[in-house]
């Protein structure tokens, strides 16, 4: 930042921040220490964890001899500044190192072959994808009925009953959405006593009704009955409607207290939305299973406040689900270019977007060179580069060796199974899983303890592992 002017550099040029006019004469600053300079002379820019290089085209090379020139003579067409006065070899070659060493881990996406049979090797032994339903287009949510049966949601506005000899039919009794960018009919959930209510919840994108330039995220409840949903009714609209055609968030999930909590997106408007306890936009919210706001809710009683806001802060959280081993409630989102999160999510707390972030916009500028402060909740764990996560469940069976207690998260952007190995409420290894099997959209367990996947255009997918 120079004097309220920001350069945005898109080459190997960009791999160090610029500094101030008076970089190359102040040289006292400086240390020995690769991490300490960039963090000092980077960052600021740049991102503390090295953000803005994770997604990048290097215009003049991205090895350790390609940095070390540009570090060391810079590149006056890009506004880089040459740093052979700053830094000496020896500290420009660490920085370079540094730098190489922070962005190594965006290769471990480079996935170069398509899946060549429905037999995948994982670290716990062959597993089988057998699919099970072909018919959506674009399957975005799934539920699984007593008696074995899926409800599974395609983003074009139809509800499909998917029964286990793989044959399905449409449900009639759904409501009109507004389908287009992200928007359509999306996740899926079931009363928790559905057994005797026959209720279930649907979240959609809905229309305005009397302007077609405006939509918001919408819960939908009815009585499923047959072929049909009956006495369906919106008992959540999400204020304001706006233009923008992203960022709904839509996921659900029933909470311990048996209360109903999903998550609603900012809707691409980040400077006003996220952070204004005065619209439901950017934040998870919680009511009753008929609609009711709780008087327990962290701003019941805050004037203006949306009172069924439960958190804030948030982008685009297209994953909720219930820890069965704590009972917490976990969230993942979309981050910009970089940062996508997981959360534990905490009552009236503030998860920061835009204020904090490990992700830099998506035209290269930074967001914020803030990525923690007083006040607001820290991510457990983030991806960068973006995975682009969707879909979220907890492994609680014994079906999977060595995934009991595991996280699921499908990976719309690098196309494969996320498994995230969680200690001691941490994200402590990871495992890429059917890689390039497509867009994975949803990942649920079932009740009998099987894992399925919902794979845009493919369908959903059941996963069986092999005996040795």
């Amino acid at each position: 930042m120079i004097k309220g002017k920001t350069f945005l550099v898109m080459g190997v040029a960009g791999a160090v921040a610029l500094l101030s006019f008076n970089w190359q004469k102040n040289t006292g600053g400086k240390s020995s220490d690769p991490e300490k300079n960039y963090q000092e002379y980077c960052a600021g820019c740049h991102g503390a964890q090295m953000n803005a290089f994770a997604d990048r085209k290097w215009k003049y090379g991205n090895s350790a001899e390609d940095l070390f020139k540009s570090i060391k003579f810079g590149n006056k067409d890009d506004g880089m500044p040459a740093f052979a006065q700053t830094f000496s070899d020896a500290e420009i070659k660490a920085l370079a190192d540094y730098i190489l060493k922070g962005i190594a881990n965006v290769d471990r996406y480079n996935f170069n072959q398509k899946p060549k049979s429905d037999l995948f090797e994982t670290e716990n032994g062959k597993i089988k994808l057998e699919k099970v339903f072909g018919d959506a287009k674009n399957v975005w949510g799934m539920a699984f009925l007593p008696g074995g049966e899926i409800l599974a949601t395609d983003k074009s506005g139809v509800l499909y009953l998917v029964t286990e000899d793989d044959k399905s039919k449409k449900i009639n009794g759904v409501p009109a959405v507004r389908f287009g960018g992200q928007g359509g009919l999306m996740d899926v959930l079931l009363h928790p006593d559905f057994a005797k209510n026959k209720t279930i919840y649907l979240s959609y994108s809905k229309p305005h009704a009397s302007n077609n330039n405006l939509q918001t995220t919408a819960i939908f409840k009815a009585v499923f009955s047959g072929d049909a949903l009956q006495s369906g009714k919106d008992i959540f609209v999400a204020q304001p409607y706006t233009s923008t055609r992203h960022h709904y968030g839509s996921r659900m999930v029933f909470g311990k207290d048996g209360m109903l909590y999903f998550s609603v997106g900012e809707r691409g408007n980040e400077r006003e939305n996220p952070q204004s306890l005065e619209n439901g936009l950017g934040k998870i919210h919680r009511i009753g299973a008929d609609g009711e706001i709780p008087k327990d809710n962290p701003f019941y009683n805050r004037k203006n406040a949306d009172q069924s806001i439960y958190s804030y802060g948030h982008r685009n959280p297209q994953g909720l689900a219930l820890n069965p081993f704590t009972q917490q409630l976990w969230e993942h989102e979309h981050g910009p270019r970089g940062g996508d999160e997981i959360n534990i999510i905490k009552k009236g707390a503030n998860y920061g977007w835009p204020v904090v972030s490990y992700g830099i916009n998506y035209n290269g500028k930074i967001i914020t060179t803030l990525t923690a402060k007083e006040g607001i909740e820290n991510p457990i764990f983030y991806w960068n580069p973006s995975i682009a996560p969707s879909g979220m469940a907890f492994v609680n069976s014994d079906v999977y060796k060595g995934w009991k207690g595991n996280l699921l998260v499908g990976s719309l952007r690098f196309q494969y199974l996320n498994r995230c190995v969680v200690k001691d409420g941490k994200i402590v290894k990871e495992e890429l899983l059917f890689k390039n099997i497509g867009r994975v959209r949803d990942v649920r367990q079932a009740p009998n303890g099987y894992v399925y996947l919902a794979v845009e255009g493919e369908g959903i997918y059941k996963l069986l592992p092999q005996q040795k």
